[in-house]
């Protein structure tokens, strides 16, 4: 008949194990007190009786008249006993068969009382004290540890030697100074380390840790097949139990765990055997190797419960009942269990449990501790550039999506900006199909000839074209299956993008989502732009700045008006999100701008360069530049006299009708004299009409920057 036990979780194992030990020390003292308590009401019993017999009253007279007169009668009655040899034969055999009933001797005659009464009523204190056994052991039973016996000639011996048992006190008054003083003579006193004693015996037994550990993992990679037990007896450590070296065994187990289950791991995902497969007969091998999956499936599903346990039990700042581990050094101890979730997130996209894992990281981005969050996303980071297919992309942009809507957009706009790594562009998928098709090496034509018949070349050659038929049907079906996952990664991204310009456009995650639709803007539905234009334009209106793929007028005429916003102040730090706008709406766009724009903004960032810091104002001098070189005609700005009919009106916000080809760069003599020797350089540089070659080009060091 099959067992059916469910067998139970390791973790289960540990925590039962460890209520029953302390049940069994409770039980242990437990008996101990019983046998002290019940030794010293013996005691007292003894005492009381005593008491009693010392205060007790004299017999009245009467009763020892009586019994005086009973005493002579019954003397009386022996001298008037016949002897034996006056007797007859027949009474005397009847008083020989009388004394054969105990009961005959033994009974009181004056008494009224049955033959068979098992005891007397009235028992006097003493002789019921007398009747208990003798007990010269007053110290509980010592438990018993079980050997293994040994056999030899002449049998089996049982071995077993005395479990140390706690001393435990008394608590009544009268016998606390005997039990003490017993204490104190049988109790030896420990001996006093040193802190050098201390720190060598704790540098010993960590040094046996590391060995045992050792020797366990190369064991292991020796042999994964024969030794997936020990991987149990690995994990065990990781309840290490010696406050002395708790902290970094089980630190060093996490990570040689982690390290193992990394090279052992095969390159596909392990499924359960179903029961016919179960019930049907294989070769050794082949159960050989069902029992080392099943073993490493099992034992890693179980390493990563422990990284879970370990981080939310830091997380929600609960210590276990032994208190080992101090709630500081708990911290420790999750941030390596983040570490090794990270490491196993990235090496094994393809194993057992991946969804779990990111199910874990997502939401540690998001973690308040900055080590912890900046971990988690760069793992998910380099997973999205090193997934070609897509799979474990597509689950970890379900995951984020699922955590932006339930933290109600209040995140991290880290977690959004992981977005930007998605390996998703129309340049790559030519390039990534042929990555992740089957390579096949054919047999060269010189090869052929030299190794293989005439019939055997002609049934190479037919074999070799229905094998590269094969090849390019795999290639084209997983392109296939890779714009599908593409495409489902994109929209859930759109949507989330979607959702926090409609619901949360006061949110700090709104540059990210810009950012992020600046980038897959070349990727958005065409039916989507109209509902996106209309949010956009609403996020003007309230002044919002944004990033753009887009030519409306207006979206130049909100980022020219915007300029004169900046200044030294808290607002320089935005000069570089400028700069980006710039290069995508003029330097990328070059051919949709007209000139009348292009001279607008080069003369506005020439007056914002004089109210910004010297870094600002360099990056903005270095567009200046860039304006001059792409656009023709710019060298107008540095003539003094006026080209056509108006004058120049800097307050306007309309680029196109303010005049600017009727005024002229005198900013760059003021920042000619500035104190900043780069913008010196680059002021000059401008006025000498930013020649390429010259006297008046910039040196190398700059001009490559």
């Amino acid at each position: 008949r099959k067992n059916t036990k469910r067998v139970p979780s390791f973790r289960k194992l540990l925590r039962t194990s460890q209520i029953k030990l302390d049940n069994k020390l409770k039980n242990k003292q437990y008996k101990q007190k019983s046998a002290a308590k019940k030794y010293r009401k013996e005691q007292k019993k003894l005492r009381e009786a005593v008491r009693d017999a010392i205060s007790r009253k004299p017999f009245p007279l009467e009763e020892c008249k009586k019994k005086q007169v009973d005493k002579k009668w019954e003397e009386k009655e022996e001298e008037d006993a016949l002897p034996l040899d006056m007797m007859d034969e027949d009474d005397l055999k009847l008083m020989e068969d009388l004394a054969q009933k105990a009961s005959f001797l033994t009974r009181d005659l004056s008494s009224n009382e049955p033959v068979h009464i098992k005891k007397r009523k009235h028992e006097s204190v003493i002789e019921k004290y007398e009747k208990v056994p003798r007990r010269l052991q007053t110290e509980p039973e010592k438990e018993l540890i079980h050997l293994l016996p040994i056999k030899d000639k002449s049998g089996i011996i049982p071995q077993a030697v005395e479990k140390p048992v706690l001393n435990v006190a008394h608590d009544e008054e009268e016998d606390t100074e005997d039990v003490e003083g017993a204490e104190d003579f049988n109790e030896e006193p420990l001996p006093v380390l040193t802190p050098e004693e201390m720190a060598a015996q704790r540098r010993q037994k960590l040094q046996e840790r590391k060995m045992h550990i050792a020797a366990l993992a190369s064991a292991i990679l020796s042999e994964p097949d024969s030794n997936i037990k020990k991987l149990k007896e690995l994990r065990a450590m990781l309840m290490e139990q010696d406050p002395n070296v708790a902290v970094i065994v089980r630190k060093l187990v996490m990570v040689s765990l982690m390290e193992i289950f990394k090279d052992i791991a095969p390159s596909y995902k392990i499924r359960p055997l179903t029961e016919a497969e179960k019930a049907t007969k294989v070769k050794k091998e082949t159960q050989k190797l069902r029992e080392f999956e099943e073993g490493l499936v099992s034992q890693y599903k179980f390493y990563l419960e422990n990284l879970e346990q370990t981080i939310k039990d830091w997380k929600q700042r609960k210590l276990k009942k032994s208190n080992v581990i101090s709630l500081k050094a708990y911290k420790g101890l999750a941030e390596v269990a983040v570490k090794c979730l990270c490491e196993l997130l990235v090496a094994l996209p393809h194993f057992n449990f991946h969804n779990n894992i990111i199910v874990l990281i997502v939401p540690l981005m998001n973690d308040p501790s900055k080590m912890i969050s900046e971990l988690c996303v760069e793992a998910v980071k380099k997973l999205f550039k090193q997934d070609k297919l897509g799979y474990a992309s597509l689950g970890v942009v379900k995951v984020i999506s699922g955590l932006v809507r339930g933290r109600n957009y209040d995140v991290r706009p880290e977690v959004l900006k992981v977005f930007l790594h998605l390996r998703i562009k129309e340049v790559e998928l030519q390039k990534d199909s042929e990555d992740i098709a089957p390579k096949k090496k054919f047999m060269t034509y010189k090869e052929k000839r030299k190794n293989l018949s005439r019939m055997q070349r002609k049934w190479k050659k037919a074999e070799e074209k229905l094998e590269r038929e094969l090849l390019e049907a795999e290639a084209s079906e997983s392109k296939q299956k890779k714009l599908k996952l593409h495409t489902e990664t994109l929209n859930i991204v759109f949507v989330t993008y979607f959702r926090i310009l409609k619901k949360a456009q006061k949110s700090p995650l709104l540059p990210a989502v810009l950012e992020g639709l600046a980038k897959f803007a070349h990727l958005i539905n065409v039916e989507f732009f109209d509902d996106l234009l209309i949010v956009l334009h609403s996020l003007i209106a309230s002044g919002v700045s944004d990033v753009l793929n887009i030519d409306p007028m207006k979206f130049y005429t909100h980022l020219y008006k915007t300029l004169f916003s900046l200044h030294a102040g808290g607002t320089n730090e935005d000069i570089g999100i400028v700069l980006q706008c710039l290069d995508v709406m003029f330097a990328k766009r070059r051919k949709q701008v007209s000139q009348q724009r292009a001279l607008a903004f080069l003369k506005r960032l020439s007056i914002l360069a004089l109210h910004v810091l010297p870094n600002s104002s360099v990056g903005i001098l270095a567009t200046n530049r860039i304006f001059m070189q792409t656009f023709p005609r710019m060298d107008l700005l540095l003539d003094n006299e006026s080209q056509g009919s108006g004058i120049y009106l800097p307050e306007l916000d309309e680029p196109e009708h303010c005049n600017a080809q009727n005024t002229a760069l005198w900013e760059l003599h003021l920042l000619q004299r500035h104190y900043h020797p780069t913008v010196q350089k680059f002021a000059s540089h401008l006025i000498a009409g930013a020649p390429t070659e010259g006297s008046g080009a910039l040196p190398l060091d700059l001009s490559q920057r």
